[in-house]
């Protein structure tokens, strides 16, 4: 039985208390006949994930519809049917549940920060959804407050900030702000008054902020909710009618993919961004898109198809011109590309040019975040090549550039740097691993 936080979060919009909604139910069973006694402990089992007999669940949507003026139906308050699948997810629905999951994420909520990737076709049909009809329509929504432009301008511009502090303190530090972010400023924007083509632009804005949170997630380790939080912003995309910003959160799931070592569904996540995104596509979003294929097919042992994507994401990172990229992109810097070649190949064995590439990857500037992961894959290709002291002073450059940032995927680095430090059975090397030990024994 899963907490039902969509209830949870209705009754907080509608400043309404768990006594306060067990009484105003027995007041409506009482003026239909029906002879009621529910309390607040009642209201709590349901929030809990227990569904009320009978006609409640009704009076439920009846309350809160005249309380909050605008009707709920059983889906919206967490009791619908969860057997009957949806052949697409209407926007007000979404909005309700996305800013349930916010809610619930900022409490901490123990079934969110535990919840399971899932698999199969609910893992794919959000990416199905997005690539298929039908579309939004019109997405203007008439409420309070009324958002302006630069109420849109205000996320926008969060966006890039929380970005850029995920870059240089990590995931674990930067979550949280994040998603305070989006309970108190974004959430009553979303749920305000809007015209179509200014809700384009906040469903855009928003999905940007949405894609950092999942971002944030995925580095603190909480897999599952970093997944559902990148279908929304898969939706938010659909929405804004942005192909582009879709294929971008694409990618984020391509990458998650790869991580969870899901390898043929990373592959066909990175087909479907490059190709329902078609034309609006960046150069420099199609360039990684075909990157982590390529890393994909390298850890399956197809040579040839992780040949053939390198040589696709090479030719597009010819055609990057930086000025006309979305904000999004601005991660794939000069040396990404290297650096995922150095990883397709060094998995595939050909350790004389991933080497290469990965020396490339660490000798181009970028941010901290990035420099930690090119020094670690230049530190792999080392080790793997039997060089102890490089590989030493690379991995002792990955702890310099580590100091500060709370990343559990950086930790994961970590572990398995000093796995592959300890083979190599060396004096110097062994300095490094009593060090990485040290920086480990610091929690998160």
């Amino acid at each position: 039985m899963e907490p039902n936080t969509l209830l949870d979060a209705l009754l907080d919009e509608a400043g309404v208390s768990r006594k306060g909604l067990a009484v105003r139910i027995n007041q409506a069973g009482a003026a239909r006949g029906k002879s009621m006694r529910y309390d607040h402990s009642s209201v709590i089992r349901w929030v809990k994930g227990q569904r009320p007999r009978g006609l409640v669940p009704d009076l439920i949507c009846e309350i809160l519809s005249n309380r909050l003026g605008r009707p709920l139906t059983l889906e919206d308050i967490g009791m619908g049917n969860p057997h009957i699948q949806q052949p697409s997810t209407p926007l007000q629905g979404f909005i309700e549940r996305s800013t349930a999951l916010w809610r619930g994420d900022l409490q901490q909520r123990p079934d969110l920060q535990t919840q399971p990737v899932v698999t199969g076709l609910p893992a794919v049909g959000p990416v199905w959804e997005w690539e298929n009809p039908p579309d939004d329509t019109d997405v203007s929504r008439a409420g309070t407050p009324q958002v302006r432009i630069s109420d849109v301008e205000l996320l926008i511009t969060a966006r890039s900030h929380y970005e850029q502090m995920y870059r240089k303190a990590g995931g674990v530090t930067t979550r949280g702000r994040v998603v305070g972010f989006l309970n108190s400023e974004t959430a009553p924007l979303l749920r305000g008054s809007y015209s179509d083509a200014t809700g384009r632009q906040l469903h855009r804005a928003v999905g940007g902020l949405v894609a950092v949170a999942g971002i944030c997630s995925y580095d603190s380790d909480a897999q599952g909710l970093a997944q559902r939080y990148f279908h929304q912003a898969l939706r938010l995309a659909k929405a804004s009618g942005d192909r582009a910003f879709g294929g971008y959160v694409i990618a984020l799931l391509v990458n998650q993919a790869l991580y969870m070592r899901e390898y043929r569904q990373a592959v066909a996540f990175a087909e479907a961004g490059l190709r329902t995104a078609g034309h609006a596509i960046s150069p420099a979003l199609a360039c990684d898109l075909h990157a982590m294929q390529a890393k994909a097919f390298s850890r399956m042992g197809d040579h040839t198809s992780a040949h053939r994507a390198m040589t696709a994401a090479e030719t597009a990172y010819g055609q990057i011109r930086p000025d006309a990229e979305p904000a999004e992109t601005s991660y794939v810097q000069p040396g990404l590309l290297e650096a995922n070649m150095a990883d397709a190949l060094m998995r595939l064995g050909d350790m004389a040019p991933a080497t290469v590439y990965a020396e490339e990857a660490v000798t181009t500037q970028a941010h901290e975040r990035g420099r930690v992961h090119r020094l670690a894959t230049l530190s792999d290709c080392q080790v793997r090549a039997g060089d102890a002291e490089q590989a030493a002073a690379t991995a002792t450059g990955v702890l310099d550039s580590m100091q500060g940032m709370e990343s559990q995927r950086l930790r994961d680095r970590l572990v398995r740097l000093r796995r592959s430090m300890s083979s190599l059975d060396s004096s110097v090397t062994a300095e490094v691993v009593e060090r990485i030990d040290d920086t480990l024994r610091i929690p998160l």
